[in-house]
């Protein structure tokens, strides 16, 4: 039996329901059976909430190479311990040259300092509605609807968020529906009510339609 290798992440699978449920979809239902079984990165491998929007916020608007490189210099400067402390007690200096922007590294010392403050609670995120974790996520400078979105999909593996905002969705949703120009954020919020309660598992086929062509 193949066994993974040490640099690659466990996958756990995801919001099966979510796939029974597009996969009779008369629209959906053609690209989930190609696409198969919704798999995503296990979430005790992405690391703790903090460290986990410190690399969202590092990630953000660069492409994947490029952020990982600076994301791996900033834990490296950190020796490893990606934690509000470490953050704010860090030279400003070693985390500009790591390669993070101005705004950015605002945003990193603004998490830190509002998750140090308790402004910001992450330790009881689990527990709490949606709604709460964006309202909370989103205090923090430089972290947006669409961040909190993708926070409670891939870290809190939520099963019903509609990311609206992410132009790959927005396309995706053409895609299969064969529409000839993407739909806006605005009118595709409705268009998503039909998923319920999994338009997260809609989101993830949206965005993987993009890779393939039936066939």
């Amino acid at each position: 039996m193949a066994t993974p290798r040490d640099d690659q992440p466990t996958l756990v699978t995801a919001w099966t329901g979510g796939r029974r449920k597009l996969g009779r979809d008369p629209v959906f239902g053609r690209w989930v059976r190609e696409i198969g079984t919704i798999r995503l990165v296990d979430p005790s491998e992405v690391g703790e909430p903090f460290a986990y929007l410190t690399r969202a916020i590092c990630y953000q608007q660069l492409a994947g190479k490029a952020a990982a490189t600076i994301h791996g210099r900033v834990v490296g400067v950190l020796k490893g311990d990606v934690t509000p402390r470490k953050i704010l007690d860090a030279r400003e200096s070693a985390l500009r040259d790591a390669g993070l922007s101005r705004n950015k590294l605002a945003a990193i010392r603004d998490l830190a300092s509002k998750v140090r403050s308790s402004e910001v609670e992450l330790h009881d995120l689990d527990d709490q509605p949606d709604s709460v974790v964006v309202e909370r996520l989103t205090r923090v400078r430089g972290i947006g609807t669409w961040t909190a979105q993708m926070f409670l999909m891939f870290r809190l593996l939520r099963p019903d968020v509609w990311p609206t905002g992410d132009l790959g969705v927005r396309q995706g949703y053409a895609k299969v529906h064969g529409l000839a120009e993407s739909p806006s954020a605005k009118e595709l919020e409705p268009l998503g009510e039909a998923y319920r309660p999994w338009r997260s598992a809609a989101a993830w086929y949206c965005w993987r339609t993009l890779e393939m062509e039936l066939p």
